[in-house]
């Protein structure tokens, strides 16, 4: 029973969360406290922390200490008119993005082929953090035929949004032709970034966007939280 000793500890303490005892942004006691709270020993109490970092519930950060982390729980809805605010503003999420950077570059053999382009040709590159209340979700980069769009990034700073923008190039309505979803252990720079966990998962989705008549305006790579975010897939027109 005593090898199992960390299963307690990790136990209450998520049980703790749920229930709110410890709220989001609490910062855990020191490890000696937990040792004496829990009377157990300091290997049983670092592995239910990291246990529940993998986890995404609790946030360690060198220097500072462990914090409870915010963890939304989201479902977002992949199908023919895939929208990221509407997914989930419905869900009384406050949604927000940073950018990370715009680059012009020469499109490589799959962004070619995503966008029925020559390889080589001229697209730009829009490179966005998404979060959810404030916590990050997602990462990835937007691109788009540099000739059809050529002023994305300046109108989509001032407009707020993807579907604005595209009504400004007189698109009014657009379809998901396509996505792709894998699950793959997360990189040092992408754990960094979602700050979460290295040993926590993330999906890396590939996707297109077309026009109503299948005549492809976008595509996008973007890497997501597996433990933040619950993708859905209809069975119906959504």
């Amino acid at each position: 029973m005593i090898r199992d000793k960390w299963r307690e500890i990790r136990a209450e303490l998520e049980q703790d969360i749920m229930d709110g005892v410890l709220p989001a942004g609490t910062k855990l006691p020191t490890e000696p406290d937990l040792v004496a709270t829990y009377q157990a020993g300091r290997h049983s109490v670092r592995r239910a922390i990291t246990e529940l970092a993998k986890e995404g519930l609790l946030s360690v950060e060198q220097g500072r200490g462990t914090f409870v982390q915010p963890r939304p729980v989201l479902e977002y809805n992949i199908g023919t008119r895939t929208r990221l605010r509407s997914n989930l503003a419905a869900q009384g999420v406050h949604v927000s993005s940073e950018n990370l950077g715009v680059e012009h570059l020469q499109a490589r053999q799959s962004i070619a082929a995503d966008l029925g382009l020559e390889i080589g040709a001229p697209v730009i590159a829009s490179r966005r953090m998404t979060l959810a209340n404030w916590v990050p979700i997602a990462f990835g980069t937007l691109y788009h035929d540099a000739s059809r769009f050529p002023e994305y990034p300046e109108r989509r700073a001032v407009m707020g949004s993807v579907s604005a923008v595209y009504k400004s190039y007189g698109i009014d309505d657009y379809l998901r032709g396509s996505t792709e979803m894998n699950a793959r252990p997360a990189r040092s720079i992408e754990a960094q970034r979602l700050r979460q966990h290295p040993d926590m998962p993330v999906i890396v989705i590939r996707a297109v966007d077309t026009l109503l008549d299948g005549t492809p305006i976008a595509c996008s790579r973007v890497i997501w939280s597996a433990a933040r975010v619950k993708f859905n897939i209809p069975n119906r027109e959504d």
